[in-house]
């Protein structure tokens, strides 16, 4: 996801700040970049949620629209994702080279939420086997400066949190057809429950050891990255291996490890954001993303 070009010496300057875990910019192996994060910045959107991590630009909407329920799942609503590679984002977009992450991306969400312990999709249900929501989270990558996979699940978590879906009332009119009503009341709406929705950490592997929220230049100097989806909890959902580089069993352990106890604390952390956002309510000054 980088096409910069490093000298042998500034990878071995970075090699060395990783071994002795003070990385080029200060942080440790372990620590995050500052995340700025503002939620409600679409108003035609469901939910929606601009968030930069350092020069990673991130946009996502979610629309909820009512479809009717998979044969294999009457009980349940959906959520599909779509990702969109915006080609100012970085030189590698431009054209359709964009495409190939986008797909992979989408599938690595898919993954993470098809847990029903991640996200309770019966919420989402209105009638069995008749209707139900479907809730498709549209994102745009605006700009990419190392770490997507994680900035995008952060933001894709905040979209569903700010999500508002309308109270739909069912009638019955004449002929036994139920029908259908939803309120008009903008402040009539229902929320769907994202306390156990999971976050990606990816660990790049630099020498021996690993760091998260590598930097473009310390991706430059990875073979190999693994990618873990932590839930609030500790329980990972989902793990993928980025790269043409190896794991040893024992690095894959000690990787799995540092990503459950930094997934634990992000996942607190933007939780917290999200409930102090909340709460302030309508008095809440909004920048937007443009």
């Amino acid at each position: 996801m980088t096409d910069l070009i490093l000298s042998e010496s500034e990878k071995t300057f970075i090699l060395h700040g990783v071994e002795q875990n003070f990385r080029i910019d200060g942080r440790t192996r372990s620590d995050l970049r500052p995340i700025v994060m503002e939620t409600d910045v679409v108003s035609h959107a469901s939910g929606s949620c601009h968030l930069r991590l350092a020069n990673t630009d991130i946009l996502v909407g979610v629309k909820a629209e009512l479809e009717t329920p998979l044969a294999a799942h009457p009980d349940r609503g959906r959520i599909e994702f779509f990702v969109d590679c915006s080609a100012n984002a970085t030189p590698a977009f431009e054209g359709r080279g964009g495409d190939d992450l986008a797909a992979d991306i989408s599938r690595v969400l898919t993954s993470a939420y098809e847990s029903p312990e991640v996200l309770d999709l019966r919420e989402l249900c209105i009638m069995k086997g008749r209707t139900c929501w479907i809730l498709y989270v549209d994102i745009l990558i605006l700009e990419v400066g190392g770490n997507l996979y994680d900035t995008v699940s952060m933001a894709v978590k905040s979209a569903l949190f700010s999500t508002k879906i309308p109270l739909v009332s069912v009638t019955s009119v004449d002929g036994g057809e139920p029908e259908l009503e939803l309120s008009d009341d903008p402040h009539s709406s229902s929320r769907i429950s994202v306390k156990n929705a999971p976050i990606l950490v990816t660990l790049t592997r630099i020498g021996n050891h690993c760091v998260v929220d590598s930097t473009p230049e310390e991706e430059t100097c990875s073979s190999a990255s693994l990618l873990v989806s932590v839930t609030p909890s500790g329980h990972i959902t989902t793990v993928k291996k980025i790269g043409g580089g190896s794991f040893q069993p024992s690095s894959i352990a000690s990787a799995t490890k540092q990503a459950v106890s930094v997934g634990v604390h992000l996942n607190q952390s933007i939780m917290d954001k999200l409930k102090q956002e909340e709460s302030m309510g309508r008095k809440r000054e909004k920048v937007g993303f443009l």
